[in-house]
């Protein structure tokens, strides 16, 4: 049991700094330890694991223990039985543990993108209520700028007949795709002007969202709304979220000056988990992409809401299973 927490604390970090020094070598392509580091390396990982245990008894030191989970996962990852045997990148490991191991984290930084987008939310459908009139600065779209029941009534028309994304629907979709990952790439680089751009994408994405769900919800359109966006929005909305979640990192890194490192030290440090986050995102946007080229722009009566508005919450309810669970056992073991 730990008496004196800043003695303790004084004495633990040296450990904790040589454990990360090794893992940084690990983590570098072809890198290798000694037979002396190796053992060092599971000793410092070892007595890490012990520390971690009794500081979770320290509500008020949540921080530092963050700090120490990351260092022990990623650790855990270098571990494993399969990256030792094959010495090769695997993309099914990458899958089924990097990325959403990455994810969770980084998790405070994918809560802090949801609040920054939430806000633009409210600030959006908040404008669309109040003043309607709005709308046309709020969503500079021509087709977004008819009422609801304009919109609805021309896209089920529209459907039955021959319209250019009926002709091409590959294009379309690759259209998406790529603008979808212009945005998201911008929203994570922007993390080095020290978070304010990428607060401000965030912010503005969600002024979007939230203008045009007020517009549809007030006009009594909350159907083809859900059916419309849900199914490639469960999974492009989160994935914009993620790109947030990169770029807060890279903020992070570049403002916090407590350990006393470089900025370039503190930066290479996160650099693995951001580029494991925004390679995720883009896989993300690809199927949403897919999905709104190929199941989003079809309505009633050619495809009920109620199909695709199922469909879309197992993705929605698939993808937090995954970020939420996979990996997890393998982290842990």
């Amino acid at each position: 049991m730990i008496v004196d927490l800043e003695n303790y604390l004084k004495q633990a970090k040296p450990r904790w700094d040589q454990l990360e020094n090794l893992l940084m070598r690990l983590e570098q392509p072809g890198s290798v330890l000694s037979v002396e580091e190796c053992q060092e390396f599971r000793q410092l990982y070892d007595s890490s694991l012990v520390d971690l245990s009794e500081l979770k008894h320290f509500a008020f030191e949540r921080e530092v223990c963050q700090h120490l989970e990351n260092i022990i996962s990623r650790c855990s990852v270098q571990m494993m039985p399969q990256a030792k045997s094959s010495g090769r990148w695997s993309p099914f490991t990458w899958l089924r543990q990097t990325f959403p191991m990455a994810f969770r984290r980084r998790f405070n930084a994918f809560l802090l993108s949801v609040a920054v987008t939430l806000t633009g939310c409210l600030f959006g459908a908040g404008a669309i209520a109040f003043d309607p009139p709005s709308k046309g600065v709020i969503m500079p779209f021509p087709h977004l700028l008819m009422t609801p029941t304009q919109r609805v009534k021309m896209e089920e028309k529209r459907i039955s007949g021959n319209h250019p994304i009926d002709e091409n629907r590959a294009a379309f979709s690759a259209q998406l795709m790529t603008h979808n990952s212009k945005v998201s790439i911008t929203t994570m680089a922007f993390g080095l002007t020290y978070g304010v751009g990428t607060v401000v994408m965030l912010f503005y994405n969600g002024v979007i969202l939230g203008g045009v769900c007020a517009d549809f919800l007030l006009d009594g359109q909350r159907i083809f709304l859900v059916g419309w966006l849900l199914p490639h929005g469960a999974i492009e909305i989160p994935a914009i979220l993620l790109a947030g979640q990169a770029g807060m990192i890279l903020a992070w890194a570049m403002l916090d000056r407590r350990q006393g490192k470089s900025m370039g030290v503190r930066l290479g440090k996160v650099l693995p988990d951001v580029s494991t986050i925004i390679v995720g995102v883009a896989l993300m946007l690809v199927w949403a992409g897919i999905v709104e080229s190929f199941l989003s722009q079809y309505h009633e009566p050619i495809l009920p809401y109620s199909i695709k508005i199922g469909f879309g919450l197992m993705e929605l309810v698939g993808l937090m299973a995954y970020l939420g669970l996979c990996g997890r056992t393998k982290a842990t073991s």
